[in-house]
């Protein structure tokens, strides 16, 4: 999983093709990860208030059937940083 994240998506690559939140969280969880937290660092971690906001505009947005298609790759990428965390934290 993260693997694939890092061959399809890079914080520049993010920068360039999704809005500078989503390249932000990107970077948050990267960073996060290559410090090498503890399970305890890990099953606490969340990622920034900001960051939240964000994806619950892109949901609200899927919801309402008014998300573009940029968006809907933003989504895609938040989607798979959640899946991530969450198999870490299992």
């Amino acid at each position: 999983m993260l693997l694939q994240l890092l061959e399809t998506h890079t914080p520049e690559t993010l920068t360039l093709n999704t809005s500078s939140d989503t390249a932000n969280t990107y970077t948050e969880v990267l960073d996060f990860l290559i410090k090498q937290p503890t399970l305890e660092q890990i099953a606490k971690f969340k990622v920034s208030t900001q960051a939240q906001t964000r994806l619950e505009d892109l949901l609200e947005k899927n919801r309402m059937g008014t998300i573009s298609k940029a968006e809907n790759s933003e989504l895609d990428i938040y989607e798979q940083l959640d899946q991530l965390m969450m198999l870490l934290k299992a």
